[in-house]
């Protein structure tokens, strides 16, 4: 056919036959095309992972459980003013050494000097009125022996003096208990101690009974701390506990005085005292650790772990457990009870014997294959001497001149 004719019209020309064998081999390769594109690749096998393993047995428990303490004086009284007023100077200090009857603290005592004036005025207008009740009465007692009155009439008089002599002594009672109110512009020290708390600034107006001062009174002395709800059961009033202190690792022994009945409201934890005796005269204010002896399981055989083997499953700990036989691993749950130094406590979900994975854990997955990691060993090295000899002749028929020897460490 000449070239310039269409396809169309190449076909339209072609035997029918050979028109419909032309399709059929169109239509075959285009669904070989689409399987081959539509076909998955094959999946690759998961690799085998190398993993360190420990074999789980009990071991001896390094620590038990300290908490934090403070040393506090066994009587803290925080004192204030009996009366409100502007507090004018302030003598004591923080950390300052106090004795009984020793001048903290002085209020204006304008205000008070001048309520005890009147207090004054006071009894001496009672005292005016009792003594004209008096002469009255006495000048009304002559007349009735003489029969000018009648008796009701003394009686009204003896009324009259017995009121004016009730009002004499509630002003003097008045004045008393003023003179008191001006004395408590004053405020001293009831305890030998030491300031641990300023709570007032001079030039402030505080009320009555408002604490301006805190002092710790001398003598015995508690360590204060606090314990979870979960360890307060471990814990019983007299029992034993060791109290170290940080600064110079000095022990002494105390005993459980007092337990909270009701947990604090910030921190859902429950205050503890320890009772020290009274030659255990630690700092006021120090750090210390306490270690009660219900909850030190120092030599205990107890299962422990490397850290580093945990991993979080939900809301449960999980390590990963080898089975020796088909070298895959499993997920096992288990139960931290406590910490010892860099390990933890196991206290339920594994046996002595098992192997459980200490490196890798985050890359596994249930019933994958591993194999045990081998550390490689670098090659020693020898520090024989070797002895280098070379022969250099330098012309045809001279004697081969040797170097020196070398020693190659």
């Amino acid at each position: 056919l000449p070239f310039c004719e269409s396809p169309i019209m190449i076909v339209l020309t072609l035997p029918t036959r050979i028109v419909r064998l032309g399709l059929t081999i169109a239509v075959a390769s285009w669904l070989v095309c689409e399987l081959a594109a539509c076909s998955k690749p094959p999946i690759a096998d998961e690799p085998i992972r190398s993993v360190k393993v420990v074999k789980v047995g009990f071991a001896p428990a390094l620590a038990g459980l300290e908490f934090a303490a403070e040393v506090r004086a066994r009587v803290e009284s925080r004192l204030g003013f009996r009366v409100g007023g502007k507090l004018m100077t302030r003598s004591a200090e923080l950390g300052q050494r106090v004795k009984a009857g020793q001048l903290l603290a002085q209020l204006d005592p304008q205000d008070l000097q001048l309520a005890t004036d009147v207090a004054r005025a006071q009894v001496a207008a009672a005292q005016t009125n009792r003594d004209l009740a008096a002469a009255d009465f006495k000048r009304f007692a002559a007349l009735k022996e003489q029969g000018f009155i009648s008796g009701a009439e003394l009686e009204r008089r003896d009324s009259t003096y017995k009121a004016a002599q009730a009002q004499l002594d509630s002003a003097r009672a008045q004045l008393a208990a003023q003179g008191n109110q001006g004395s408590y512009a004053n405020l001293k020290s009831d305890v030998s101690g030491v300031v641990t708390a300023v709570l007032a600034e001079p030039g402030q107006v505080v009320g009555a009974g408002a604490p301006v001062v805190q002092v710790a009174q001398d003598g015995a002395r508690d360590v204060v701390f606090s314990v979870p709800e979960d360890r307060l059961d471990a814990i019983r009033l007299g029992a034993d506990a060791v109290v170290r202190v940080w600064s110079s690792n000095r022990t002494v022994t105390g005993r459980v005085r007092e337990i909270a009945a009701s947990a604090d409201p910030a921190t859902r934890t429950f205050t503890v005292k320890v009772a020290l005796a009274i030659k255990d005269d630690l700092p006021l204010g120090s750090t210390v650790a306490v270690l009660p002896a219900a909850l030190q399981h120092a030599g205990a055989q107890v299962i422990k772990l490397p850290t580093n083997a945990l991993r979080q499953e939900g809301q449960n700990s999980a390590v990963w457990v080898l089975d020796a036989t088909s070298m895959t691993v499993r997920s096992q749950t288990v139960q931290v009870a406590t910490a010892d130094g860099n390990d933890v406590v196991i206290a339920s979900g594994l046996t002595p014997g098992a192997l459980v994975v200490t490196a890798g854990v985050h890359v596994l997955t249930p019933g994958q294959k591993v194999t045990l990691y081998k550390e490689k060993q670098a090659p020693s090295l020898t520090s024989k001497a070797q002895t280098a000899t070379t022969c250099v002749a330098s012309e045809p028929g001279q004697p081969a001149s040797t170097t020196p020897t070398v020693a190659v460490k």
